[in-house]
Order: C-alpha cells, then structure tokens, then sequence
C-alpha cells in the first residue's frame, strides 16, 4: 500500500486527525455542516464521473461500493447510482438531497498491483455547494484474499473484467468515505425509508 506520510492536509472543520501513513490525503468539512446539513442532505445519489479509465464496468463498480458502504457505514439514504462522462442532468431529480460524486484514476502496476485515486465530493442539490470533499491514492494488490468474496460478488454482477480492480477500489472508497460526515436521520419517514433501503 502506499502511504502519504508527511503531506500536508488541509482540513476546514476539525475533524480528521491522521497519525503515521494513511491513504487519506485531504479532507474538508464546511463549518456549517451540523447545523445545515446534518439532518438536511441525507438522500444521495452516488456517481463515478467520468469512469475510471473510460471503462462503464469500472464506473458502474465504483458507483455501487460507494453506495453500499455510504448505507452501511453512514445514515446516509442512497438509493441510486449511477455513472458516465458526466453527472447525470437529473441526478437531483425527485427526492434526492445530494451528489456523492467520485472522481477516480486507475492504473495496473507490472507487480501485480493497481493503483488507484479518487476526489470524492458530497455537493448539496438545492444550491450545488460543496459540503464535504475528500481526496484519496493507494496501490493494492489485484489479488487479495481478505476481499476474495466480495470480488467474486462483484465479478459475477457486472463481469469478469473488473475483478482485478475490485480489491484496490473497495480498499480506496473505504479509507475515503469512512472520511463522510454523520448525517442524522430524525424523522421517522427517513429511519423506515433507511431501513427498507436493505443495503
């Protein structure tokens, strides 16, 4: 894995301390979040643009970890993906509060290693501010027995041909979104839409 020890990061809010070498390059949180958008910019939709090296497999794969972790690990509602050159012109249609927007790099390394990048941003959709950024870069091995099942779930959803991407990337949107913010759900409409989402 690569680590960035020793690299400044710049972070607005205090909520990041990093010790020794991490993945997680850079981290910004507006000030405001808590009292904007902590019960306010909980519906998401999660998007790879453009995909990682033009491939819409990889974009599709980067879009859906996102998603499944954002619901996993955060009380987020993300309820759609999706993937392109571009941010989809009706991605803040309906319901939806938010973008989570990934912007990622890719590349195989001869050592059997793919190295990865990824600026993931949290825009509101009301105004298309900014409300959370995070920029991350590691390498991992294509072959990683620890994420062995997940990347045979993966390979078998959208095909063969993203498995030896599956490790690196899961591994990087991990150190990234483990970054998101803790968005609160208090009406009780968003805690069952929460929990019949099921992801």
């Amino acid at each position: 894995m690569i680590g960035f020890c020793g690299r400044a990061v710049r972070v607005v809010a205090p909520i990041l301390a990093l010790s020794g070498c991490a993945t997680v390059r850079r981290v910004e949180l507006r000030p405001d979040y808590d009292a904007v958008d902590r019960t306010r910019t909980l519906r998401l939709i999660a998007v790879t643009a453009p995909p990682p090296a033009g491939d819409p497999k990889l974009g599709e794969l980067w879009s859906l970890i996102a998603r499944r972790y954002a619901n996993h690990h955060r009380d987020f509602i993300v309820s759609r993906h999706a993937w392109g050159e571009a941010v989809p012109a009706d991605a803040c249609s309906g319901a939806t509060q938010g973008v989570l927007r990934l912007t990622p790099t890719v590349a195989r390394r001869k050592d059997g290693e793919a190295e990865v990048g990824v600026v993931a941003r949290l825009s509101r959709c009301a105004d298309g501010v900014t409300v959370w950024e995070a920029e991350a870069a590691g390498a991992w091995p294509e072959r990683d027995e620890s994420v062995a099942e997940l990347t045979a779930r993966y390979a078998d959803e959208l095909g063969g041909g993203i498995r030896p991407w599956v490790a690196a990337s899961f591994h990087l949107l991990r150190h990234a979104l483990d970054e998101l913010p803790h968005p609160k759900l208090s009406a009780d409409q968003d805690i069952l839409e929460k929990v019949e989402l099921g992801e």
